[in-house]
C-alpha cells in the first residue's frame, strides 16, 4: 500500500514501480522481436527445404500455398497477392506449369480470362512433410490454454496485416 509520501510497504516509490514494469516491458518486447527474427527465420528455412525437395523456389512454393488457400487466381490477382511485377508472374506461372504443378484454365464466366490453377496431385508428397510439422504444432498448443492461444492469434493476425502493408510499401 503506498502512503502521502509515495513509498509503499516495501519501501519503493510509485515511480520506482513504474520504472520497473516500463523496464520489464522493454526486455519482454526485445525477446518477443528476437523471438519474431528467429521464427522468421526459421521459416524461410523450413519452406526453402519443402521447395527444393520438390524442385521449387521458395516463391514457387509460396504461390502454391496461396492457391492452395485462395483457389484459382488469375494472373492480376496473384501479382497483387504475391506483389510480383505482372511480368514476373508470367514467368513464375510458366515455370509451375513447366514443372507439371499448376494450369492454365479458362474462366468460367469471362471467357476472355484464364485462371491458375493447382494440380492437387502433384501436392501430394508434400503431405508427409506438413503433417509431421503440424504434429509438432499439435504437441506445441497443448501448452497453452484457449485464451493464451486466442492471444497468439490475434498477435498473429496483427503482426501478419502490418507486414502485408509493409511489404505493399516496398513494393510501391
Amino acid at each position: 500500500m503506498s502512503g502521502i509520501d509515495g513509498i509503499d510497504d516495501t519501501g519503493s516509490s510509485s515511480e520506482d514501480a513504474k520504472t520497473r514494469r516500463r523496464d520489464g516491458r522493454a526486455h519482454v518486447l526485445e525477446r518477443l522481436t528476437a523471438a519474431g527474427r528467429e521464427n522468421s527465420a526459421v521459416t524461410v528455412m523450413f519452406h526453402s527445404a519443402v521447395a527444393a525437395r520438390q524442385g521449387l523456389s521458395a516463391t514457387e512454393n509460396k504461390t502454391l500455398d496461396l492457391l492452395e488457400r485462395g483457389g484459382p487466381l488469375t494472373a492480376k490477382e496473384l501479382a497483387e497477392r504475391t506483389t510480383l511485377a505482372p511480368a514476373s508472374v508470367t514467368g513464375l506461372v510458366d515455370r509451375l506449369e513447366g514443372k507439371g504443378f499448376v494450369r492454365r484454365v479458362k474462366h468460367p464466366t469471362d471467357k476472355r480470362r484464364v485462371l491458375i490453377e493447382i494440380r492437387r496431385e502433384k501436392l501430394a508428397d508434400l503431405a508427409g512433410i506438413f503433417e509431421d510439422w503440424k504434429r509438432e504444432v499439435d504437441e506445441l498448443c497443448e501448452e497453452f490454454t484457449v485464451d493464451e492461444l486466442e492471444t497468439v492469434i490475434r498477435f498473429l493476425q496483427g503482426a501478419t496485416e502490418r507486414q502485408r502493408r509493409a511489404t505493399a510499401r516496398l513494393a510501391e
